[in-house]
């Protein structure tokens, strides 16, 4: 299945965050994370990643270092800050919303949408 534009545009923001909450990374290891926990739904490109991590940083979002470890090469890793968090949770509540609402819309059909075999109004 293939998300549309739009959705993973949407989720973008808080999905990063919350990736950057569980502990700091860098952008490979964040695109394997959104593979890994869509399930390979997702499969991000770095032309969608670090723009927005660029967009995060300017916004104060998160902030970014580089990092050599022993063996490997210098990476850049980003952290969230306490304003990223706080954005972090503010997306949470809306998403909340969001899911609450569309699970009330995609429930088991009542009596009225029962009796229109596509869903539709009369």
């Amino acid at each position: 299945m293939k998300l549309t534009k739009d959705l993973v545009a949407a989720s973008a923001t808080p999905m990063v965050l919350g990736i950057l909450a569980e502990a700091d990374s860098y952008g490979y290891a964040i695109l394997k994370r959104i593979n890994e926990l869509s399930g390979g739904e997702l499969d991000w490109t770095e032309g969608l990643l670090y723009p927005l991590l660029h967009r995060l940083e300017r916004l104060g979002h998160v902030e970014s270092g580089w990092r050599a470890v022993a063996g490997e090469r210098r990476r850049r890793y980003y952290r969230i800050t306490d304003s990223g968090l706080a954005e972090l949770a503010e997306q949470r509540r809306q998403w909340t919303a969001v899911v609450s609402a569309l699970k009330e819309v995609w429930r088991e059909p009542g009596p009225f949408t029962a009796n229109f075999p596509l869903g539709g109004h009369a």
